[in-house]
């Protein structure tokens, strides 16, 4: 039987393709991470972020999962809110360049852990909320995905996404759609020596649901009063929804 196939970036390749090949790319780009974020963002994923962990409202004494979290950017900040934070992350090499990272910031109260977003090795009802930034569109099958996050989520718990999406604003998104595809991949090779994986992330951009169609998603997987916050028009968007 012949095996179904999926995305990656504008190819189509089986899922067990999928993973190994989106696990290559963050290892080749996992000390070079935040030069990546600047390059997709114009360095304005800083204050997404920000807005992002505002959103969350980290509280003191949470149990918090940051899924797709390796290198800490909203484990810190949510750490620094008094919430006790997992960070997990399919990728060890990402997990790793975080871990360095904390150890140079003295946050030692992280707790850090190897898992795949689709199939968590967390009990049920272990966690107050869960966050995935700018991770959830690297993951091959993204339904099971928001299952496994309704399903480590006690009751009154919360998900929160960040990701890119696409913009409605006129010019706007045709613009960066230039900028993404024409320009990134060429910084990429020449900044890091990697236009292959900045070329597979802008693809997997231009391949990820649009913010209505992935707030049904997140309704589809067992979550109510699920919303969208886009930003920019929706070129970066938050979505969020609660378990009861």
């Amino acid at each position: 039987m012949e095996q179904p196939q999926v995305n990656f970036g504008d190819q189509l390749v089986t899922p067990e393709e999928k993973t190994r090949k989106v696990g290559a790319v963050f290892t080749s780009v996992a000390r070079r991470y935040d030069l990546m974020n600047d390059l997709m963002s114009g360095g304005m994923h800083r204050l997404w972020k920000d807005r992002f962990v505002r959103r969350v409202k980290p509280r003191s004494g949470e149990q918090i999962l940051d899924m797709a979290g390796g290198t800490g950017d909203i484990a810190f900040r949510m750490a620094a809110k008094g919430a006790l934070v997992t960070v997990s992350d399919i990728n060890p090499d990402m997990l790793g360049v975080g871990q360095q990272r904390a150890e140079k910031r003295g946050i030692d109260n992280l707790l850090w852990q190897v898992e795949n977003a689709e199939t968590l090795s967390f009990a049920d009802a272990s966690f107050d909320a869960y966050t995935i930034a700018f991770g959830i569109r690297n993951v091959t099958d993204i339904p099971a995905a928001l299952r496994e996050a309704h399903r480590v989520l006690r009751r009154g718990g919360r998900i929160f996404v960040l990701e890119f999406s696409t913009s409605d604003w006129p010019g706007f998104g045709e613009a960066y759609e230039l900028y993404a595809s024409k320009v990134i991949p060429r910084v990429g090779e020449a900044v890091a020596g990697d236009r292959d994986s900045y070329q597979y992330l802008v693809e997997s951009i231009r391949r990820f649901p649009r913010p209505e169609r992935f707030r049904e998603m997140i309704g589809e997987a067992g979550f109510v009063r699920a919303a969208v916050e886009p930003l920019l028009g929706g070129l970066v968007c938050i979505w969020s929804g609660w378990k009861i």
